[in-house]
């Protein structure tokens, strides 16, 4: 149980042999999955059934860049992860290097963690892909997983720091279907051709909002292999997704989970339950999966999300039904090309220069032509508007949102 400390082990002891003699029935310590893979890391998937813990920690691992080390769509062959994660840490210590080891600061720290247990360690990577597209504004990337218990696990990243990846993101509240959920439900069907095994489709962020999408749209015969889809605070979906007769199909295999101050899991509608996670993290620093918290075999479970996660999933669910979609499109754009034009390549830009960037921005707001300065305007106006009628869902002092105060 190395690395974790020793405090955590034994408090953790302590609570499951209180909770076996009926004494408590929960565990007090906020652990995550760094905690997990110490106590389930030496079980197989055949000693321990795969639960949600282990969902979450491979729609984590499809944010590494696996490039030249895990085989593509189009080899037969694969690797296993504590293989692949040797090949990876050597090439860092390559002059070349990895262009982008990953997105959170925490993987490092995962990968060696899997790399040694019995869990994972000996699974089986195959499949990789990994490309961005801005002509056809596409992100996408994906993994598949065999586990050893008779599954295969497909796993798609979601959202990576990219405009474009974000763009692609807004682009579902404007458009029946995108680039990267027609290449997502066609990755799917070419693993389940090259695999015998039971399938289980995986994403965290736009990742879930592809596992579901490529399970719903897929052919009946596929649907029939699939077990399990597991949506990790993933945006929805267009209402003739919804709609289609492939969604009701496995609709009901759908585990769709979101913490309680989510925004981007709110986004667009569902069709379907979500189930609300507890976090160590607060606002939207909960989309992080490091740091949603876990029991030995499951995740812990709120009761309600927020009252502000609530107010925002309103808010934007009202503009989007108020607003034309033809209007939404072209303002999508245009803040694009502002941001293009203020040579701003990525989110993290925002957050680690924001005073520069926001300069920047402003000088390019100078260079549109008066009509889409007008259409921003409006926008922005509209959604304030929304925003102004929605306060009573953050202001409403029923007995439910007491309840989710105290819990902030």
């Amino acid at each position: 149980m190395s690395g974790v400390p020793a405090a955590s082990v034994l408090l953790y002891s302590n609570n499951r042999i209180l909770a076996s003699k009926g004494l408590i029935n929960y565990i007090k310590y906020m652990a995550n999955l760094f905690d997990y893979l110490a106590w389930r890391g030496d079980l197989d998937f055949n000693t321990s059934p795969f639960n949600p813990v282990d969902n979450i920690i491979l729609a984590q691992l499809t944010y590494l860049t696996l490039d030249d080390i895990v085989p593509s769509l189009e080899d037969k062959d694969g690797i296993t992860i504590d293989l692949a994660i040797r090949v990876y840490n050597e090439k860092l210590k390559s002059p070349e290097g990895i262009k982008q080891t990953s997105f959170f600061k925490d993987d490092p720290k995962l990968i060696n963690a899997l790399a040694v247990s019995k869990r994972f360690g000996r699974c089986y990577l195959f499949g990789y892909v990994n490309h961005s597209d801005t002509n056809r504004e596409i992100q996408f990337s994906a993994l598949s997983i065999i586990t050893g218990d008779g599954y295969c696990s497909v796993a798609f990243r979601g959202t990576d720091i990219s405009l474009i990846g974000w763009k692609e993101n807004l682009n579902m509240s404007v458009k029946e279907v995108i680039p990267s959920q027609i290449e997502a439900a066609e990755y799917l069907e070419k693993i389940v051709s090259m695999t015998k095994e039971k399938i289980r489709v995986i994403g965290h962020s736009k990742g879930g909002n592809l596992a579901v999408y490529a399970a719903s749209q897929c052919g009946k015969n596929i649907q029939k292999r699939i077990t399990d889809i597991y949506s990790n605070d993933a945006p929805g979906f267009h209402e003739k997704v919804l709609s289609s007769k492939g969604f009701a199909a496995i609709k009901d295999r759908i585990r769709s989970f979101v913490p309680q101050a989510s925004v981007i899991g709110m986004f667009l509608k569902h069709g379907y339950e979500n189930m609300v996670i507890k976090s160590s993290q607060t606002g939207l620093m909960q989309h992080d999966l490091y740091s949603w918290e876990v029991s030995h075999n499951d995740l812990i479970y709120a009761e309600n999300s927020t009252v502000g996660s609530r107010y925002v999933n309103n808010t934007l669910r009202e503009w989007i039904d108020n607003s034309d979609p033809e209007q939404r499109e072209k303002f999508i754009e245009a803040m694009y090309h502002i941001f293009n034009a203020a040579d701003i390549k990525s989110i993290y830009e925002l957050e680690v220069s924001w005073f520069p960037s926001a300069c920047r921005i402003i000088k390019s707001l100078s260079h549109i032509d008066l009509p889409t300065r007008k259409l921003i305007r409006q926008i922005l106006a509209d959604l304030l508007r929304s925003a102004g009628r929605n306060i009573e869902t953050f202001m409403k002092n029923d007995e439910l949102g007491i309840k989710n105060l105290e819990k902030q």
